[in-house]
């Protein structure tokens, strides 16, 4: 049978409210301290089908969830002489605008039907049978107590053999208390899952966190600082400063990356990006070619959609250069202490897992002359907005570079903060914030 139409007019539906019979009542009542208890994945379902099929007198017993969010109605369980048992159907999900099953979710009201051969709602595809040939089907909508459609109970049994006005008062009772069941049972799992993602949650925190360097390198003749401050519990920036050498005269590897998005996924793609320029370093990879294996691992590992933004740069304080690479990060500030003027760099490359790296540009120099400085932030900082309206912008953090002057790389790192602070005035956190400050001392170290 498909989903034609019948053959004779269907009977009306009952909504007869027929006391309980008293052996019935009792079995309700043990079976609802039973669905009060908390139970493993699949067994409130098997303890609803079974109750059903006992209580009802049916041969087959299905139930259909309803997913609120697609609208749709999916079986996970069916029990019968026909199937056993399963946790899961697979089987596609359907529209409640189909079946038996469908016009019951759509009224949230009962639906007898004594011979399913002649009923038009009913379609082969969506609703059970009674174990084949002609079947009657009782069709009870689980409704919670705050009105939300949980889905739809099923049950059947082959002609003769219609459900009476008592069956109906006995569904009608097993269906509210499944109903509040499975809407708890379903609440017991989002609260686990929660804790669950807490907790995997902390655990990358401290990951990422933990990877952080303990300590910058203080290079001859500088002072470093650096900063990451999460929007989420994890974060999707990551900093780094590697000594290339000995100290305090060897080259320091300097590392922003900034991934799409936010949360576990891009602090382990950032985390990824570190460990491998760390990698990198160790074997003696140049820079342009550590970039472009690292470009071309994560062109493998991220999805559609997903980058990283990275400066990599290796400051050497003999020359006082600092050589880097800028995959889509910026802007850059060098701030040149004389004269006073902030000098703004753009991106030298496209962000890393997008490919197409052999096409960057040669690498960059920046000549950091007594007193200059060099400010490294992601797109947190500059997009911050404020309850007056407006971004932070450029202009602020050059303002405030310039007013720190003498100030060294962690106070000119920290009155950015406060400014950023003041200028955001409660205004959430909507991105991350990492930040690395370059400072050459106004005077030349003598050696």
């Amino acid at each position: 049978m498909g989903c034609a139409g019948p053959r004779r007019v269907a009977p009306p539906i009952t909504e007869d409210l027929s006391p309980l019979p008293v052996p019935a009542l009792l079995r309700l009542l043990a079976l609802t301290r039973r669905l009060a208890l908390p139970h493993e994945p699949g067994e409130l379902l098997r303890l609803i089908l079974d109750a059903a099929r006992d209580l009802l007198g049916a041969e087959r017993g299905t139930l259909l969830m309803y997913d609120a969010e697609r609208d749709s109605l999916r079986p996970v369980a069916e029990r019968g002489s026909v199937r056993r048992y399963l946790p899961t159907v697979p089987a596609a999900e359907t529209s409640p605008d189909r079946g038996l099953a469908g016009a019951c979710a759509r009224g949230r009201r009962l639906i007898n039907v004594p011979c399913i051969e002649i009923d038009p709602r009913y379609c082969e595809a969506v609703d059970i049978a009674g174990g084949g040939g002609s079947a009657s089907v009782l069709s009870v909508p689980l409704v919670a107590r705050d009105e939300e459609l949980v889905g739809v109970l099923q049950v059947g049994r082959p002609v003769p053999g219609a459900f009476g006005a008592s069956d109906e008062s006995v569904a009608r009772v097993l269906a509210e208390h499944a109903a509040s069941a499975l809407q708890l049972e379903r609440l017991r799992a989002e609260h686990l899952l929660r804790l669950k993602m807490e907790r995997d949650l902390d655990a990358a925190r401290s990951i990422q966190r933990g990877v952080l360097p303990r300590r910058l390198p203080a290079p001859a003749g500088y002072t470093l600082a650096a900063l990451s401050r999460s929007a989420e519990q994890t974060g999707g920036d990551i900093y780094d400063a590697i000594w290339m050498g000995a100290a305090p005269m060897s080259p320091v590897a300097l590392l922003l990356a900034d991934a799409s998005g936010h949360g576990v996924g891009p602090a382990l793609s950032v985390v990824q990006v570190r460990a491998m320029l760390r990698v990198g370093l160790r074997l003696g990879a140049g820079l342009v070619e550590l970039i472009r294996q690292i470009d071309a691992q994560l062109v493998e590992d991220l999805r559609d959609a997903q980058f990283i933004t990275a400066f990599i740069g290796c400051l050497d304080p003999e020359r006082n250069v600092l050589t880097y690479h800028s995959a889509g990060q910026g802007p850059l500030l060098h701030y040149h202490a004389s004269p006073a003027r902030a000098e703004w760099h753009g991106a030298s490359a496209v962000p890393l897992g997008i490919g197409g790296f052999e096409c960057a540009h040669p690498l960059r120099e920046m000549h950091l002359a007594p007193g200059d400085r060099v400010v490294l932030l992601t797109d947190g900082f500059y997009e911050c907005g404020s309850p007056r309206g407006g971004l932070f912008g450029r202009d602020r953090v050059a303002e405030v570079i310039r007013a720190s002057a003498g100030m060294g790389a962690q106070g000119a790192l920290d009155a950015l903060v406060r400014e950023l602070d003041a200028f955001a005035d409660g205004t959430p956190q909507s991105d991350d914030l990492t930040g690395i400050v370059v400072c050459r001392d106004p005077e030349e170290v003598c050696s």
